[in-house]
């Protein structure tokens, strides 16, 4: 089975603290227009000036839009950054304690019979589709322990937005960089019939299986899809849109079931299931074009 044990990755942050102050106040004194607004200069600038940026950006933006010429890739790379701007600063509104958003269900009624099942856990597969902070915040209606399988580097703004620390909170957290990459403690909490959430569209190091993604070759990590098998466990996608200004949708009606079939090759086996999962991501790209934030070259192999 695959460890989530990986490799140091150097993503580089952009955004500073007076930043993030200033984007605060302004939605504090104008609401989300007010704060949206600003977005518009802020995004042209790393459109003009951050090189890394549209580079990541155009791995997508490339393969979505195959058709457009140079000025054409630069306005949608545009048009990604604003949608992208736009969810943080709901992310930031979230945190505030504000309830400013609408966000409805689709498929919650399907979990039923797995959520009743007391003694056997699921694994809940997210992707950095939509504004996946805000997903997470329907964790709390599933009524089981959930533990999140996250990079240290990531902790701070999911704790701040989910109120991890908190005595009473159900929410915690397994690092990549624990004793066997942290699969020994989520096989535990699978069979203890718990919530494993993994994030499932970029390598960060991780080994991985070569599948079809936006009609190109893609490589992704498989190590959701070897624990599930290896746990017999199901797996649940959990992916969010933005609809308008405060209304979301999180989507968690697709379930998958990996399993492994007599001595076969295991990584071929589970292949079938990335594609069935990067065959979900093909529909959520097609239906929200501006939301997929992988901002990753997941094309690239290396």
């Amino acid at each position: 089975m695959q460890k989530f044990t990986n490799n140091k990755i150097n993503t580089k942050k952009r955004g500073n603290r007076i930043g993030f102050w200033f984007f605060e106040t302004l939605l504090k004194l104008s609401g989300l227009p007010g704060a949206y607004a600003l977005l518009y200069l802020v995004c042209l600038h790393y459109l003009l000036f951050d090189y890394s940026a549209v580079l990541n950006a155009l791995s997508y933006i490339r393969r979505r839009f195959p058709s457009a010429n140079f000025l054409k890739q630069r306005f949608e790379v545009y048009r990604l950054f604003i949608s992208q701007g736009k969810q943080l600063i709901d992310r930031s509104a979230m945190i505030s304690g504000k309830n400013l958003f609408d966000i409805q269900l689709k498929g919650f009624d399907q979990l039923n019979s797995l959520l009743a099942d007391k003694e056997k856990g699921f694994i809940l597969l997210t992707a950095h589709m939509g504004n996946w902070q805000i997903a997470l915040t329907t964790l709390k209606k599933m009524a089981k322990p959930v533990y999140l399988i996250m990079r240290p580097e990531d902790n701070t703004a999911v704790k701040e937005s989910l109120n991890i620390d908190a005595q009473d909170n159900f929410i915690k957290i397994i690092s990549p960089e624990s004793y066997l990459g942290g699969v020994v403690e989520a096989m535990q909490v699978l069979k203890e019939g718990s919530i494993v959430s993994i994030m499932g569209d970029r390598k960060y190091g991780f080994e991985t299986l070569e599948i079809e993604f936006l009609k190109d070759k893609a490589y992704f990590p498989f190590g959701a899809f070897s624990l599930a098998a290896s746990s017999n466990c199901p797996i649940v996608v959990l992916l969010s849109a933005k609809l308008s200004g405060n209304k979301y949708i999180v989507d968690v009606s697709h379930i998958l079931y990996p399993r492994y079939n007599g001595n076969k090759d295991k990584r071929t086996q589970l292949q079938v299931y990335v594609q069935q999962f990067t065959d979900i991501l093909n529909q959520y790209v097609e239906k929200y074009p501006y939301q997929c934030f992988l901002f990753h070259d997941v094309w690239n192999k290396n």
